[in-house]
């Protein structure tokens, strides 16, 4: 094929200012699909290519014609031996399309259709022989209501109407958080498919947008709660209760949606209704107004709402009624107002929130940190600005700032030995980044003489930590090895790139990152490396983990960008494992110490590229980094 079907996009022509992400500005599209199935662990792959000339429309039970995939992507699991449960894959045909239009007007019909459904031209799914196990969501439940015991969090279980049907989310939030907006993506289908979506760190992720508003308490952990019996969930219990809470009361009509939030160790239940004036910014009702909710098996009455339960997305929502503050809350956090954005300094209407405060107005005086383990150990710090600390100076500058260290219990680091993982394995539970060196370390940069040590760790942990708090996790990231991804990638066709820099004998500065950087890629085979290809992964675990987890948006980027190019349809058998490739890759980066590599693995062999002043150079063209002349 020396060329992919393409189509007119329908969107834009090619030239208009405003472009198009569909068509990049061409006005034109791919009319291909390519599905593919990868064995992580064998290195097989296949594929099949979806042309309009191939496809092999029937008709739908609601109407109309469409073709369904699903089998074809099955049979590739099969031929490449890998166990996965594969999410419907149908293409719609337009309305027009009819079997007995000429067979050129059916082909131009059949290239729409795949055009429409062509985003991302490229599908992949990437598993393994033996399938996971099966997710339980009673399980789940019960494991994400004692972690929220555990990390003094709320547990927030939500169905919102989305036209007909209830769409429900599980997610975690420090109490007093609003109601967020509505998501981009709509949710799922029911309680069960949620909690099988939704683990421990999709849960936590997005804690620091949604509680950005949320009001800043000390906490009061008591240490004999982790003791207690786990609670019992009733999973079928909490689903019904919120889809009654959906419904509303006889005869008043259908309600935007309802929460089941679990915290301090049992269900509060509320209905979701449309926000007023009469609430405070933080959806806390306020003065008279203020409702309690109703126990878990209780009768209470719910409120008048709009009749026709149509809820518009753009308009925020409120709690009906919100449980009461949990027992482990203490007294508020202090906070100033943000000295860089206080009226009387804003001239004019900034686009970008504040760097200083992150928009909230305020600075806390005080950061609450929580390691975990995100199984059953916990520890809770609060780091009060004004506390006098011993400090050792690390360098001290007439003209600067002077760093200092303060100890041990400012140095995540230390903790990380409590839990039996290296430093740089702890990590932002809100995401899963890593900790930013000084941070990690304990270092501080004092502005001025004088200047208080912990106030300027408190300020430099963060502006925007919900409710004044960060959560860590002390995990190691459960990561194959490279040599695995190396396999995939020469079986996908496409190129590995893997980025290192060596800092453990570059000159100290406390500050900034040190040890080893890594961060890894998969593009396209003939692909150059860029300038702004460098490594910012604390650890070659962390990095070949994040790799494997953004697969679904790093390989549909290797697709090429021209529409008349094809998209390849990559087949490959199984095959040993390539030689451990990191060994030569840490000689390589300790020999030249201090810079950034790139190294690139194809099929074809392996190149090292320094990255210097003038951008990235290719030192080295070899197909095995154990050469004496890369190390």
């Amino acid at each position: 094929m020396t060329g992919a079907p393409t189509v007119a996009c329908p969107d834009c022509d090619g030239i208009t200012p405003a472009g198009c992400h569909r068509c990049g500005r061409r006005g034109r599209r791919r009319a291909q699909l390519v599905l593919t199935v990868a064995n992580l662990g064998t290195g097989a792959v296949a594929s099949h290519q979806v042309l309009p000339s191939n496809l092999d429309p029937r008709p739908e039970a609601a109407g109309g014609w469409a073709v369904d995939l699903t089998p074809r992507v099955r049979e590739l699991a099969a031929e490449a031996g890998v166990a996965t449960t594969v999410e419907p894959v149908v293409v719609p045909m337009p309305a027009a399309w009819r079997p007995d239009l000429p067979a050129a007007e059916r082909q131009e019909w059949a290239a729409r259709a795949l055009a429409a459904a062509a985003g991302p031209a490229w599908r992949v799914w990437v598993g393994r022989s033996t399938a996971p196990p099966p997710v339980d969501p009673v399980q789940r439940l019960g494991r994400l209501c004692a972690l929220a015991d555990l990390l003094l969090l709320d547990l927030v279980v939500e169905a919102r109407r989305h036209g007909n049907a209830l769409r429900w989310a599980v997610r975690y939030e420090v109490p007093g958080s609003p109601v967020p907006g509505l998501p981009s993506e709509p949710g799922y289908a029911d309680l069960t498919a949620a909690l099988a979506g939704t683990d421990v760190a999709a849960a936590l992720t997005g804690l620091g947008e949604r509680g950005r508003d949320a009001p800043a308490r000390l906490l009061r952990p008591d240490p004999l709660r982790a003791l207690a019996p786990a609670a019992t969930v009733s999973l079928a219990r909490v689903a019904r209760r919120v889809r009654a809470d959906c419904a509303g009361r006889a005869g008043g009509g259908r309600l935007p949606g309802a929460q089941a939030v679990w915290r301090d160790g049992r269900w509060w239940h509320t209905a979701l209704r449309p926000h007023d004036p009469a609430h405070d910014p933080v959806g806390r009702p306020a003065g008279p107004r203020h409702e309690r909710p109703r126990p878990p098996d209780g009768a209470g009455r719910g409120a008048t709402h709009r009749p026709d339960g149509v809820h518009d997305g753009g308009t925020p929502l409120r709690r009906a009624a919100e449980p009461p503050d949990p027992s482990w809350l203490g007294d508020p956090v202090p906070s100033r107002p943000c000295p860089a954005c206080r009226p009387a300094r804003r001239r004019v209407a900034w686009a970008l929130p504040c760097a200083t405060c992150a928009g909230t107005g305020r600075m806390h005086q005080a950061a609450l940190i929580t390691l975990t383990d995100l199984r059953c150990r916990v520890v809770h710090l609060a780091w009060r600005a004004g506390t006098p600390e011993p400090v050792s100076t690390v360098s001290a500058r007439p003209v600067g700032r002077s760093v200092i260290r303060l100890p041990d219990r400012y140095r995540l680091g230390a903790w990380a030995r409590v839990f039996g993982v290296r430093p740089e394995d702890l990590a932002d539970a809100d995401g899963g980044h890593a900790l930013p060196p000084d941070v990690r370390d304990g270092y501080v940069a004092l502005p001025r003489a004088g200047a208080d040590p912990v106030g300027e760790q408190v300020a430099a942990v963060g502006p925007a930590l919900p409710a004044a708090r960060l959560l860590v996790t002390a995990v190691r990231p459960a990561a194959p090895p490279l040599a695995e991804l190396l396999r995939l990638a020469c079986g996908l066709d496409l190129a590995l790139l893997v980025n290192v820099l060596d800092l453990r004998r570059h000159p100290v500065a406390p500050l900034r990152a040190h040890g080893v950087l890594w961060s890894i890629d998969l593009r396209p085979p003939d692909a150059p490396v860029r300038p702004d290809d460098l490594p910012d992964r604390p650890s070659l675990a962390a990095a070949v983990a994040h790799c494997l987890e953004c697969l679904d948006v790093i390989l549909p980027e290797t697709v090429p960008a021209d529409p008349r190019v094809p998209v390849p349809a990559p087949r490959s058998v199984p095959r040993p494992l390539p030689s451990d490739p990191v060994p030569g890759l840490r000689r390589l980066a300790a020999r030249h110490a201090g810079q950034p590599l790139s190294v690139r693995f194809t099929r074809a062999g392996s190149t090292v590229h320094r990255h210097d002043e003038d951008g990235p150079c290719l030192i080295a063209e070899d197909d095995d980094l154990s050469d004496p002349r890369l190390t």
